[in-house]
């Protein structure tokens, strides 16, 4: 039985003062999901030592939203998997949307992410999926099989017994559209099934998480689906009453 997975992706958001309140708010919630679902927060890199410091002895765990290919060296600006760990991360966000749009990542270029924080003790959480107009074409799976083989590849697939997946369909990502649950069943039972065809074991033990506006809403009847593990949640993870909501459903259908 997969375990639940509720993981909040704070992106470039939060105060010193709104992740205290956030954070504090969030350890009950936490602590009462335990043990039949895990509840995370990944932090802007600044946030991450204070999230440590408020979260530390709950039930409550924490990541980063990116990590580099290098762990250490002349790379300024960039977060080594090292590094986060050192601040009590378990999690590790690779290859979002925003990534591969914004700055350009590509999927080779993710799989190194993912396989440097994996080899440093992080648990990568690799997003994968479409934009609008691949949807529209109904290329949605040729993207993600792009996507999850170039990990294969580099990584093997064993390596799933140590991640996570998020589907995020990027056409709802921000824009308040939600792919129903039937849509977003069926691309996660696919992706379970091409993960399948290099072993099945592997493929029915990895957690794959909803990422597009996953909401207070919405939630309930995507987690209900069998094969969403959970949430990769953006906007609504930074309202304390809306990610509780969340994460209740989550346990509902644990």
């Amino acid at each position: 039985m997969r375990k639940p997975l509720v993981m909040g992706n704070w992106k470039l958001n939060g105060t010193k003062d709104s992740v205290k309140a956030l954070v504090t708010a969030l350890l009950d919630s936490a602590n009462k999901a335990s043990p039949k679902a895990d509840v995370a927060v990944c932090a802007p890199a600044v946030f991450i030592g204070m999230v440590e410091n408020l979260a530390q002895g709950s039930s409550l765990k924490w990541g980063s939203e990116d990590c580099d290919i290098h762990t250490q060296g002349a790379y300024t600006g960039e977060n080594s998997p090292v590094m986060l760990r050192e601040f009590g991360c378990t999690y590790a966000i690779v290859g979002h949307s925003e990534r591969r749009d914004y700055h350009k990542e590509s999927s080779e270029y993710v799989a190194q992410k993912y396989k440097c924080a994996q080899e440093n003790g992080l648990i990568p959480v690799l997003c994968v999926g479409e934009s609008e107009k691949e949807f529209d074409e109904g290329k949605t799976m040729d993207v993600i099989r792009e996507e999850l083989k170039a990990v294969i590849d580099l990584c093997g697939i064993k390596s799933f017994e140590k991640a996570v997946i998020a589907y995020e369909p990027i056409w709802a990502i921000g824009t308040g559209k939600t792919a129903t649950p039937e849509i977003a069943q069926k691309v996660h039972s696919d992706i379970r099934a091409y993960l399948a065809s290099f072993d099945a074991d592997v493929a029915s033990k990895v957690q794959i998480l909803y990422g597009g506006s996953c909401n207070a809403k919405t939630a309930p009847a995507l987690f209900a689906q069998p094969d969403i593990d959970g949430g990769l949640v953006g906007g609504a993870s930074l309202k304390a009453p809306d990610f509780s909501a969340i994460i209740e459903a989550a346990v509902a259908n644990a």
